[in-house]
């Protein structure tokens, strides 16, 4: 399977994979903490440096084009 991001999208979903503590996300069964962990893998090993080494100016400026429009 191929998936394809905008890349405000993969630089927002890979810090946020990079971050966040999946024991302390909420699962039903351990294959749900898995694949968090196998897709924060393969975007560090197909991603160009570009995305996996954004800056916090680069991260906040991804966060808010993700953001617009959503209302939040």
């Amino acid at each position: 399977m191929t998936v394809e991001l905008w890349r405000s999208d993969a630089i927002v979903l890979f810090d946020w994979l990079a971050g966040v503590d999946l024991d302390a996300v909420p699962i039903t069964h351990p294959p749900q903490k898995q694949a968090p962990a196998d897709l924060l893998s393969r975007l560090e090993w197909t991603a160009d440096t570009d995305i996996t080494g954004s800056t916090a100016e680069e991260i906040a400026a991804a966060q808010d084009e993700v953001a617009q429009g959503m209302g939040w």
